[in-house]
């Protein structure tokens, strides 16, 4: 696409205390674009994002947005933490402004074969074990490059992947909400599953579903694949969009063993014949990971992987931190961190995969989504339940109301405390909050950090 960026004037929307547009700011002033950067954090807040861009040459507009910002400018490039309701992007539309975002401006201008996974829970753990079964197993000197919505920016990569690499994206909804502007979807497109999940962002579960789908929207499907959980819901909602579409590989677990099908495929066919007999030691725990090994030998497959090689390479594949991370063990008593656990279904997930008798600490910021179900279901699978946050006392009351202890605290060090001083040699401590961290800590990784402090500090 050439220089087409040179010295257009273009707002980025959105730094992120986490360098979340740094990756578009540094992009576009190489492509000699004038830049302007705009976020709501004052100047202090974003001090280490800052110091990513400071050399370039960009104007800095901090502490709120201006309507001029948005007005006569060529293009916004806005973060996904942004709702698209937003007044400023209201104005921007008005005045006919493009707008965009750093996904999109890297799917337009990526030259390797994408693959896409996303999902309610478990996509940053597929689209990690496909990047470590491809970084194993691809021949020199092809590459495999991993983004998204998990690490960094691959933008400025671009001059460097070729059409021969691998790039692995995981996609979240508010990225996938503003896919459709450049009518895109990657070469394979993985769902793990979709569950009412930032109901505060998209309103409605339906709206919600619709943008994760806009993975697969634009597939052509006698060229791409498409990989979805054999799931009966899910498979509804996709029939429904999109009828019957003749590459739908589904991947699910049989007998305790991953396996992928399709209809008269004798590539699946091999899969099956080369993973039958396999009992996968992964070191990741619970029945979940093994599904989503499930789905990432089936990724490999379609790469044309030999199975061997990928489960060679799953089987020394380490845990995400933040994501079932095990902690350590003291006094008998085994740590787990698991505060990218934002849904009642992640925490579930990870309550299930526990093989001990188990205490919980749950709770955190509101986001409107209903967790009466996961008091019922939890419940009985735990001994006890530390609940913290806006969601802490309603937790509490509720899973006391099925006969389990539970107790709210105000603090993450309290619900630690009192976790640590009910906890016998055996037993395992989980910090899985099903909930946002937004108001007690400045996101899931601040969380989990402070949990493994917690858990170091002496009793």
């Amino acid at each position: 696409m050439g220089d087409i960026w040179k010295n257009k004037r273009v707002t980025v929307m959105g730094l992120g205390r986490f360098g979340g547009g740094v990756g578009a700011v540094r992009w576009l002033a190489d492509q000699g674009a004038n830049v302007t950067v705009t976020d709501t954090a004052p100047e202090d807040a974003l001090r280490d994002s800052l110091a990513q861009i400071d050399d370039r040459e960009v104007a800095l507009h901090l502490g709120g947005h201006q309507e001029s910002d948005f007005q006569g400018v060529d293009a916004v490039v806005v973060s996904p933490a942004v709702p698209q309701s937003s007044p400023y992007l209201v104005i921007a539309r008005r005045s006919g402004v493009e707008i965009t975002s750093e996904m999109n401006l890297f799917a337009q201008r990526c030259p390797a074969r994408c693959v896409g996974v996303t999902g309610s829970v478990g996509k940053s753990t597929v689209t990690a074990m496909i990047g470590h079964i491809l970084s194993q197993t691809l021949p020199a000197p092809r590459r495999v490059w991993v983004g998204g919505n998990i690490g960094r920016s691959l933008l400025g990569d671009l001059t460097d992947i070729s059409a021969d690499d691998v790039v692995v994206l995981e996609l979240s909804s508010f990225q996938l909400e503003v896919l459709p502007a450049i009518r895109w979807s990657p070469h394979i497109a993985l769902i793990t599953n979709v569950a009412p999940n930032h109901l505060d962002r998209h309103g409605t579960f339906a709206a919600y579903l619709a943008a994760k789908l806009n993975i697969v929207r634009f597939q052509d499907p006698a060229r791409d694949a498409i990989i979805i959980h054999d799931d009966p819901e899910l498979q509804r909602h996709f029939d429904l969009l999109f009828g019957d579409l003749a590459g739908i590989w589904r991947y699910s677990l049989c007998d305790d063993v991953p396996t992928a099908r399709m209809q008269s495929t004798s590539a699946v066919e091999s899969v099956d014949k080369h993973l039958s007999w396999l009992k996968l030691d992964l070191t990741v725990p619970g029945s979940h990971n093994r599904t989503n090994a499930a789905a990432a030998l089936t990724v490999a497959n379609l790469l044309d992987v030999p199975a061997d090689d990928s489960v060679a390479a799953l089987r020394s594949f380490e845990a995400l931190p933040h994501r079932l991370q095990h902690v350590g063990e003291i006094d008998g008593v085994v740590y787990y961190n698991d505060s990218k656990s934002t849904t009642p279904e992640a925490a579930l997930t990870a309550i299930r995969a526990i093989e001990r008798p188990l205490l919980v600490i749950l709770g955190g910021y509101d986001k409107g989504v209903d967790l009466s179900e996961l008091a019922r279901t939890a419940a009985p699978l735990i001994r006890y339940a530390a609940c913290i946050g806006q969601t802490g006392e309603s937790l509490a009351k509720q899973i006391g109301a099925v006969n389990r202890q539970a107790d709210y605290h105000k603090s993450l060090d309290a619900a630690v405390a009192a976790c640590r001083s009910r906890a016998r040699t055996g037993d395992a401590i989980l910090l899985s909050p099903a909930c946002a961290s937004f108001g007690q800590f400045r996101d899931y990784r601040a969380r989990g950090e402070a949990f493994i402090q917690l858990v170091g500090a002496t009793p």
